[in-house]
């Protein structure tokens, strides 16, 4: 007997088959076709799990998907995902008439923290917060042992929370965004803007002397070889992200709060400076518990395996 789990991505999707220990026994992946209706994408990925099943001898017992995008996750719909270009999708709807079991879907990064929290670095917390640094910066939040989602399951938009009154511009429309600050295409702008003020930097040799080349670990790589620049540009970083954490941490005061993401691959180096500031700063208020700082460690299998923990 297996659980299904289904990640759906800006380009892909992938599914796994889940034991209730959490190992997938097997897995693949298939293409999102651009122009496809989107009711027909579902139909068809649901027609790959019966073919699966079928092909393994699997039994299932629920499907859970995580999806980009502004999910209902109460009436199983994808109400909006502007890279998928999707609108009112019933997810939920479509699999369970197609494959005939129960189905369940949330955000795909509410699946990545469900993923750690169930099978991961964060399975022996009950309160957890999530950050996944990448383009923009996601996440989600699990209390008292269930996943936390809000109203319509559209709450935990983690990079929406201000970190700066009226400050940058935000993708998302408003202003001091903690995206606009603590994900890596922020980390990106800060370190262009930090190359064009000082043209001696290590940094113009790193990217090629492009300025089109910088990518988010061009500061990082600098700064560990003792670019001055690079080091001003990844401290200010740091304290971005600290700031923001810290912030979690008085609302929701969680046992722990997992990285993830492209920068997260940085690992003791993004770590330790932040877990640093953390203490130094009490764990944002006086006389509070110690929060651990940690890396996320499921890596692309943590929204799969979230997924399927919707429905164990």
């Amino acid at each position: 007997m297996t659980y299904v789990g289904i990640d759906i991505g800006g380009m892909s999707i992938k599914v796994g088959f889940v034991n209730k220990e959490g190992k997938i026994l097997s897995s693949y992946s298939l293409p999102i076709i651009k122009g496809e209706k989107q009711e027909q994408t579902i139909i068809k990925l649901a027609h790959t799990v019966n073919e699966h099943a079928k092909e393994k001898g699997y039994e299932i017992l629920g499907i859970g998907v995580g999806c980009p995008g502004a999910i209902n996750s109460s009436n199983g719909t994808c109400d909006y995902s502007g890279n998928l270009d999707w609108h009112n999708l019933h997810i939920a709807e479509i699999i369970e008439k197609e494959c005939g079991v129960k189905c369940k879907i949330t955000n795909d990064a509410n699946a990545a923290i469900l993923g750690e929290s169930t099978f991961g670095i964060a399975k022996n917390y009950k309160n957890v917060i999530m950050l996944t640094l990448g383009t923009g910066v996601g996440g989600g939040i699990y209390l008292d042992g269930k996943l936390f989602e809000g109203n319509e399951g559209k709450g935990a938009e983690m990079g929406h929370a201000l970190l700066e009154y009226n400050g940058r511009q935000c993708t998302c429309g408003r202003k001091g965004c903690i995206e606009a600050y603590c994900s890596a295409s922020a980390l990106i702008k800060d370190t262009k803007i930090a190359m064009e003020n000082d043209h001696s930097s290590s940094m113009w040799e790193y990217a090629k002397n492009d300025i089109n080349n910088v990518n988010g670990l061009t500061a990082f790589e600098c700064s560990k070889k003792g670019d001055h620049t690079a080091t001003q540009v990844i401290n200010n970083y740091f304290d971005y992200l600290t700031a923001a954490i810290l912030s979690y941490c008085n609302v929701f005061r969680p046992e722990a709060v997992v990285l993830g993401g492209g920068l997260s691959n940085q690992g003791d180096n993004l770590i330790n400076p932040i877990r640093k500031r953390m203490a130094e700063q009490k764990y944002g208020f006086e006389c509070t518990p110690k929060v651990e700082l940690l890396k996320a460690t499921l890596g692309n299998e943590a929204g799969i395996l979230g997924a399927a923990a919707l429905v164990m």
